[in-house]
Formats: C-alpha cells, structure tokens, sequence
C-alpha cells in the first residue's frame, strides 16, 4: 500500500521498526524543502507577505491535526514529541493539581515517557505512582482499573496501544469511569495516533500527547492536545518570545491565550508545516484502512511465524500491528543483528519499557512492528530467515 511513495524502500531494505520510527513519504520532504528553499520566514513574527505566508501554512497544519483528532484548534500545542508533551502535562498541570498522598494509576507496561515524569513529580510532591493489574495476557481491562483505584486516586496515566505487548486499551470505558469517580484521564498516543481513528471529543479525553515521526512526519514535532479549560490553568515550562502580548520593566505580563501560551521561541517551523502536509496524505489514505490492513498483516504474520520451532510470542492476543517474539536460547540483540544481514529490521531490547519485564518475566525481547507499506511478502522473508536450519551457527 503506497509503497511507491516511499524512497528508503527502494534500497530492498525490509522494515519493521514502525513502532519506533517510521518511513518518510517523498511528499514530506518535498513541503520541507519548499518552505525552506521559498519562504524561509519566522512564524507570528512578521508583517510582510513572505512571514504572513509561514503563518497561513503553519496555522493550517494546527487546523487540520485538530481536525484529525476532533480537537478545536486552540486545544493543539506544538512540542517536541511525545515525551515533551507528557512532560509538560505532568509539570506543567499536575504539578500544580495534585497535592500529597494524591495517586496516580499506571501500569507495567507503559514507555519511559509515561512514567518517569510522574517518578519525578513523586519525589518532589510526594504522590503515590500504584500500578493496575494487567491481565494473563498483559491487557488492561475496566474490571481491574475499578479493583485498582482508591478514593486517593485522583489521574490516571496510559497509552491507548502500549509500545511492546500492542494491546488497544478500553480507553473511552476508562475515561467514562474515571470522569464518575472525578479522575482525570492523560492518554499517551504515540502508538495509536497513527494507526487508528481517534476523536478527542467523542473520548472526552483530557490529554494527549502523540509524535509526528511515528505517523510518516517529521522528527522534532509533537502534539500535546487539552482540554480548553485544563490548558488555561497549566503552567508553561518555558517563558520567552511569542508566548506573551506585553511585558513592562516593573515586571507586569500580559500573556497569550493557549495554544501560543505554550509555544514560547521560534519552533520547528518546516517540521510542523511538514506534518501538515502527512495529516492530510493519511486522510487520502483513511485511518480505518489503514487499521484493516494492519490487522490483516497481523494476522498472517502470527500464522508464519507460528511455523517456525522454538519461537516464544508474547502477544498473540493484541489487536495492533505491534508482534513481540523471542526465539528460544537466543538473545534478542543477537537475533536482530542476525535478520539486519538479510537487510531485516527490527527492533531489540527493552523497549522504553523497562518495567514489563516484571510482567513478562524477560528483559529483552524482539519486536516486529508494522505499518501500511509493509507487504505478506516482506513477512514471507521474515520467516524465511528465522527457518533458516544454519541461524544458530550463523549466530556464533
């Protein structure tokens, strides 16, 4: 599927590291370079026609990333990325929200950037980070969130679809409950932005924070959605240049509104006019086609690789394009090292997610992530190399 789109696929490489990063259509780095080679401008800075031209499109693509995700468009902050978005909603908001003994709810399974925030605000607010039960399977279900939460529970913090064991959470069921009890819900969605339809409103969610360069964009751009009203208590991490209206040398400030409130500094212009353009190149291809096809590919590379002797998978029971495997008595690095000599790649570790292994009972594991250009064909190899009778002395 739109393959053709896609230069780094000419080099015969297979990939299958999407949950890291993924590919670059041609067309992205083709808005990149327009705005750099032809109206190279700062954004809300000027008053002459080539800086008037940078904020049409960079506003645009705020436009048209609210529409995706059903968002207004003063609920759209750009960030960094995804980690940068999360940071500031645990700093910027519950720094300021929660108070001593406050709880906050996340699980074994969630990345770096989903947990080590709250460590940080643990140690400075003196709030407790307690964990829900995750299922035989790793999944997170609304019956365990229930048994998990206590009358001190005041956020709950998940990724919609977790980086290594791929489960879709019930988020919306969650939400729903966590409003009823007065919980505020934040939503990691750097794995599930790009792979499936979401509507903020529809979620009633409070926050989400997802990256461009996992969804065919640009690096160095992320998206922290919030509600209107949490966004106008949270607190800017950074202060400077085009955040406020008005500053006087007896030190009265005269603020932004949100978005441009949290958009101190010049930001990554062409990365965000880029992601523009990939929102409305996803868009022609249809998020729910995309999903559809990845399940499809999901499904008959479980099929493949169920085939082949003395492989260990971990999540046969998810419903995203995430397949996390083992051979056994290999090394996961050493695998990976092994299926790059065939020009495969995946991904090998830990993951971000460091804490699973209590769930999972290993540290490192092998991870095939997909998206929409990968083929049968590219799983066909896939499984090819891992039957491969002399892997193990290749090995040594």
């Amino acid at each position: 599927m739109h393959r053709e789109d896609f230069e780094l696929l000419k080099q015969d490489i297979i990939y299958f590291d999407n949950g890291a990063t993924t590919l670059k259509p041609r067309l992205l780095a083709d808005e990149v370079s327009d705005y750099y080679n032809n109206y190279s401008a700062n954004a809300h800075r000027g008053d002459y026609d080539l800086s008037l031209k940078v904020d049409e499109n960079f506003e645009k693509s705020r436009f048209l990333i609210a529409d995706f995700i059903g968002a207004d468009s003063n609920e759209v902050i750009f960030t960094s990325n995804t980690t940068d978005s999360l940071n500031k909603i645990v700093l910027g908001y519950f720094n300021y929200y929660l108070e001593e003994d406050d709880e906050v709810l996340i699980t074994n399974s969630e990345h770096a950037s989903n947990v080590l925030p709250w460590f940080e605000l643990a140690k400075k607010k003196k709030i407790k980070v307690n964990y829900i039960e995750l299922t035989d399977n790793h999944h997170v279900t609304l019956d365990n969130l229930k048994k998990s939460i206590t009358r001190k529970t005041k956020v709950i913090s998940l990724a919609y679809i977790t980086n290594v064991i791929g489960d879709i959470r019930p988020i919306k069921e969650i939400i729903e409950f966590a409003h009823l009890n007065n919980i505020l819900v934040v939503i990691d969605g750097a794995q599930a932005v790009p792979h499936i339809k979401i509507d903020v409103k529809d979620l009633d969610a409070d926050f989400l924070a997802f990256s461009a360069h996992k969804m065919c964009g640009p690096t160095g751009v992320g998206i922290l959605y919030g509600k209107c009203d949490l966004l106008k208590k949270m607190k800017p991490l950074i202060v400077g240049g085009g955040m406020n209206g008005s500053f006087e040398a007896n030190g009265e400030v005269l603020y932004n509104e949100p978005p441009h409130f949290y958009e101190a500094g010049t930001p990554n212009i062409a990365g965000v006019i880029g992601f523009g353009k990939i929102i409305e190149y996803l868009n022609d291809i249809g998020m729910d086609n995309i999903h559809k096809y990845e399940l499809e590919l999901r499904e008959y590379a479980l099929k493949k690789l169920k085939e082949i002797d003395d492989i260990i998978i971990y999540n046969e029971d998810s419903s995203s394009g995430i397949i996390t495997f083992n051979l056994k008595n290999v090394f996961a690095q050493d695998l990976a090292i092994y299926l790059n000599k065939y020009k495969i790649c995946v991904r090998a570790g830990n993951h971000c997610a460091k804490i699973l292994k209590n769930e999972i009972n290993i540290k490192n594991t092998c991870r095939v992530s997909l998206y929409f250009y990968n083929t049968k064909q590219e799983i066909d190899r896939l499984v090819e190399v891992l039957k491969n009778p002399n892997l193990m002395e290749e090995l040594i």
